[in-house]
Formats: C-alpha cells, sequence, structure tokens
C-alpha cells in the first residue's frame, strides 16, 4: 500500500514538473543564452539545471520562488563549466565572412550583435553581473546571493564592467574619428 502511495507521489510530482518545465523552458533558455553569450552553452546550462532539478523536485518546489532557485541551478551549471573548461580551450577569432544583404531590422540586429561581441569581451563573473542586473533587473543583493558573493563584490563587478565597456567604447570611437 505504501508503496503505491509512494509511486502515486512520484507520478504527481512528475507530471507537476513537466508542466512547470513547458510554461518556464523559453525563460530559462532566453536567461541562461543572455548569461552565457553562447547558444550551445545555454543549452548544456539549462539541461544540467533542469536534470538536477527534476531529481529534486519536491524540494525545488517547495522554495519561495522555484524560477528563481533553478536560475540560480543555470548559473552555478555555468559556473562550473567555466571552471572545468575556461583554461583548457584557446578560443580563436570567428573567421572573416561576407557581409549578407541587410533586411529590415538589420541595424538594430547589428546593435545588438556588437553589444554581446563588448560583453563578450568581460570576465564571466563581471558578465553574469551585468546580464543579472540589467537583463534579468535584479538588485545587487540578489546578485550576490546568486554569484555567492559580498553584495558589494557584486557592485564592484558590476562597476568594473562598466568601467570596461565604457573605456572599449572610448577607444573604438577614437580610432573612427
Amino acid at each position: 500500500m505504501e508503496a503505491a502511495l509512494a509511486t502515486a507521489e512520484a507520478r504527481s510530482e512528475s507530471i507537476e514538473f513537466e508542466q512547470w518545465v513547458g510554461q518556464k523552458a523559453d525563460a530559462l533558455m532566453r536567461f541562461a543564452y543572455v548569461l552565457t553569450g553562447d547558444r550551445t552553452l545555454a543549452e548544456d546550462a539549462v539541461q544540467d539545471a533542469l536534470t538536477t532539478a527534476c531529481a529534486r523536485w519536491a524540494r525545488v518546489s517547495r522554495a519561495d520562488d522555484p524560477e528563481a532557485y533553478v536560475k540560480r541551478m543555470v548559473v552555478n551549471a555555468h559556473i562550473s563549466w567555466w571552471r572545468r573548461f575556461r583554461r583548457r580551450e584557446a578560443p580563436v577569432e570567428d573567421p572573416v565572412r561576407s557581409a549578407p544583404a541587410a533586411p529590415d531590422g538589420a541595424a538594430a540586429r547589428a546593435e545588438s550583435e556588437a553589444i554581446w561581441a563588448l560583453c563578450a569581451t568581460l570576465p564571466d563573473k563581471q558578465r553574469a553581473a551585468v546580464v543579472l542586473r540589467f537583463y534579468e533587473e535584479l538588485s545587487y543583493a540578489e546578485i550576490g546571493v546568486l554569484l555567492h558573493c559580498a553584495e558589494a563584490t557584486a557592485r564592484s563587478h558590476v562597476h568594473r564592467a562598466l568601467a570596461a565597456l565604457k573605456t572599449t567604447l572610448s577607444k573604438e570611437g577614437a580610432e573612427d574619428a
């Protein structure tokens, strides 16, 4: 009898998890993409987080905000990835490509890509802090919790990232003149 109740409860949790993922998957992917700057890494981070969340759904679903809990899991998955692989990989610049014909909205797309290219030059923690602050609109205290650092350190990451971006943009502006 107890085994049957446990099985029924597990099925109920599984269905609840599947429904939750159906509602939140797109938002999690957008968050992960903004965090990582790479579609493949974003997919991997979300997959790792959801795999862990599924196994622990009973606890995750009881959290005050399950979505924030899983987003933290996405951040942790990405941090784990770059701790393991960042030192091993030596990225090279993308090969030069011919410019495609510009469709409507090309200027906005080019600006968006330029912003992502600038953000990609930032160190991982600074990029994560900027994404969390300006894309997710989190407070510095919330960023500190997500990045496992003090609120002041979160402020410092954002401040340094913005200073680096400003310096880069100033240099590019001087080169264009």
